[in-house]
């Protein structure tokens, strides 16, 4: 099976006959729909889907891929049609290096609000002080995924901890797509599938999500609940980095909180010998 196969069997098996409706009677033996079900439901014969789930036609047509899309009750068919666009065929490589334009650097480091960059596999590239004081993993070499999933400190961040690695989790499938035979990706999805029954649960999903901006609530522990919008960014010029920006309502009580925040950490910064505060480091 490819992984169009693996991604259209997934998404059946977390659709009810109830949802497309379909009268569910007596005992089913499957999760979700039957293949000669979503087939029907999308004008294809059961023979061409179920080739199309065992890997044996890898190149639909966009019609039967939309057809099967609104059967799956897909909100985005783009990550599916991806999926089937025929790609020259790569031997094994080194992971290719992300790095962070010096101007998006400054910026980060400039900016008055929590700021960071995040690579391809959510790697964390560059952060400033302020989104360190948010999560003391929110530094340069950290990774987001890594973090939220296996990190019990990072995890007490989230209230709605399973929903915040769920989304995070479908952003960071979107971000891949269909390279997946880059070192980093092997690595990272190893891992973290031997490490946490959760994370192999969710990525048997196949769920698929934009990195977004969204609305975020932390429990932090030195200011208590702090509620965030977050935007993400992408840095022109790079194959697949965000600029993520964390930022309060103006003169609401996030905005206090992250002023204490802010405060703390230069109060920090300062206490260490030879540390500047402009964002260059220590000379």
């Amino acid at each position: 099976m490819n992984l169009l196969g693996e991604y259209l069997r997934a998404r059946r098996e977390l659709v009810t006959p109830d949802q497309v409706g379909i009268p569910s009677l007596g005992t089913r033996r499957v999760p979700g729909l039957r293949r000669e079900e979503v087939a029907m439901l999308a004008g294809i014969s059961a023979e061409y889907y179920l080739r199309l789930e065992q890997g044996r036609d890898r190149h639909p047509s966009v019609q039967v891929l939309q057809a099967i899309a609104r059967v799956l009750r897909l909100d985005d068919d783009s990550y599916l049609l991806g999926l089937a666009e025929e790609k020259p065929r790569r031997a094994r490589r080194r992971s290719r290096k992300e790095v962070v334009p010096a101007s998006t650097a400054r910026l980060v480091a400039a900016l008055p609000f929590p700021a960071f960059v995040e690579g391809r596999y959510l790697d964390v590239l560059t952060a400033n002080a302020l989104a360190t004081a948010i999560s003391p993993r929110l530094k340069a070499g950290g990774n987001r995924l890594r973090d939220v999933f296996l990190d019990p400190a990072e995890q007490a961040l989230f209230p709605d901890w399973e929903r915040a690695t769920a989304v995070l989790l479908a952003g960071f499938r979107q971000s891949v797509g269909s390279d997946i035979d880059d070192p980093r990706f092997i690595e990272l999805v190893g891992e973290l599938s031997l490490a946490s029954e959760h994370f192999r649960r969710l990525w048997g999903r196949h769920d698929v999500a934009g990195r977004l901006g969204a609305t975020l609530t932390f429990d932090h522990p030195q200011v208590g609940e702090l509620r965030l919008d977050r935007e993400k960014l992408a840095v022109s010029g790079t194959d697949g980095l965000m600029l993520v920006i964390y930022h309060p309502e103006p003169g609401g009580e996030a905005a206090e909180k992250l002023a204490l925040l802010a405060s703390a950490s230069v109060e920090v910064r300062l206490s260490v010998p030879g540390c500047r505060t402009d964002g260059r480091g220590a000379e």
